[in-house]
């Protein structure tokens, strides 16, 4: 499983599960990108060295598509104390593919507009409360400098189909752009795609963070808390690190839904789930650990054992419906909630896509495409070259990946 702290906490919490069950687990626990090496070389070759790994919504439809993990279906119809229900249904959709669930989420997220309340009222601006992206430039305008030091707002500028291209992808999505249309023609140079990208790159170079091109994640965050921007579009999971005990802004955010262009909202969804390998033997064992790692009473065992502010959230209803929890999310819990339960992985832009996905394309080239890609805006945020020399050069990259499609389904 991957070394986030939620999946170091279950590891502390095991032995509690062994002792319920009998069951002993056995855990390699690697940082995200060594865990994507060795699960896709486990289970492409379905060694059934592992019974359980922790795979993310990009990896399981491609997996259950190629046959490589365990449809859990049957156990979850028979699991009366799961409650599949109770999963968030944006979660449950991009697990499951033919109407067959493949994997259960550990703890999920969206994305929304962070932003420092006092700042924005020191300048008399209000936040809409559902804002457009021009809406979103214009307050980063009239914030930028509100503070020595302080820019408008930070956005991912580092390469990366997981960093840049998490959120771009979308601002694509809402200015009515897509990587590809349904009948896999590239769209990288598209009229909208390009008018996304401009607006993204002019936006962070005009009012976002120092040194930008290479800003991703981790970067941001420390901006938001260091007092360095007044704004952060970004993952709804950041939410919970800004507001812990001792973080210089606790207190002191907004949160407001991810902004909008074309689309009714333009949140992505992203989880780390359990997924079963379909070489495993021992399917009932690790059924019993997936349903009690993703199972209700877990979350009841976070709080009381671990804190409150700890509980892997985003994934089931009733995580929000916890009183000592929504007390400790107060400021977020609700529009973390709100954010992914309006997006659909399926649907998320103006026109029909070959692959779901929101930030990114459900396709295995996708992380070589889109990191690909994303060095080329990333050298227009630098200054380095022009958005349309980047895109050209993108546009390149994915009509190879285009063209391969077509061949393959004889178009």
């Amino acid at each position: 499983m991957v070394n986030n702290q939620q999946m170091v906490d279950l590891k502390k919490l095991a032995p509690q599960f062994e002792k319920e069950t009998g069951i002993s687990v056995n855990f390699t626990i690697l940082p995200e990108d060594d865990l994507r090496d060795k699960t896709s070389q486990e289970f492409s070759s379905q060694a059934g060295q592992y019974d359980v790994a922790t795979l993310s919504n990009f990896e399981i439809p491609i997996y259950a598509k190629a046959g490589w993990v365990a449809d859990l279906t049957p156990y979850v119809e028979k699991d009366t104390e799961f409650d599949q229900d109770d999963i968030l249904e944006p979660m449950t959709k991009a697990l499951t593919v033919d109407d067959k669930i493949y994997g259960e989420p550990f703890y999920g997220e969206s994305s929304f507009l962070m932003y420092r309340k006092d700042i924005l009222a020191e300048k008399g601006v209000k936040m809409p409360e559902k804002p457009t992206w021009q809406q979103v430039a214009d307050i980063a305008a009239k914030v930028d400098k509100a503070k020595p030091g302080m820019r408008g707002i930070c956005l991912r500028g580092q390469p990366g189909w997981g960093q840049l291209f998490a959120p771009l992808t979308t601002v694509v999505n809402t200015f009515g752009g897509t990587w590809f249309t349904k009948d896999w023609q590239a769209q990288v140079d598209s009229p909208a795609f390009k008018e996304a990208t401009k607006f993204y790159v002019d936006l962070v170079r005009n009012h976002g963070e120092s040194g930008a091109s290479q800003a991703g994640f981790t970067e941001c965050l420390n901006n938001l808390q260091q007092g360095k921007v007044a704004m952060w579009y970004d993952a709804t999971s950041a939410a919970g690190s800004l507001e812990a005990k001792g973080s210089p802004v606790a207190g002191k955010l907004g949160y407001a839904p991810a902004p909008v262009v074309k689309t009714d909202n333009a949140g992505w969804l992203y989880t780390w789930s359990w997924a079963v390998e379909e070489a495993s033997t021992k399917k009932d064992a690790a059924w019993k650990f997936v349903s009690w790692a993703s199972g209700k009473k877990y979350e009841q065992l976070v709080g009381k054992q671990i804190g409150w502010s700890s509980v892997p959230a985003g994934k089931r209803s009733s995580t929000y419906e916890i009183p000592e929890y929504v007390e400790s999310a107060r400021t977020f819990a609700q529009p973390t909630k709100k954010a992914i339960e309006s997006v659909d992985p399926t649907n998320p832009g103006l026109q029909p896509r070959p692959a779901p996905g929101i930030q990114f394309v459900d396709i295995p080239e996708f992380p070589a495409l889109g990191t690909q890609v994303s060095q080329e805006v990333s050298a227009a945020i630098a200054g380095k070259q022009s958005v349309d020399d980047a895109l050209e050069a993108g546009q390149r990259l994915a009509e190879d990946v285009a063209e391969a499609y077509r061949k393959r389904e004889g178009k």
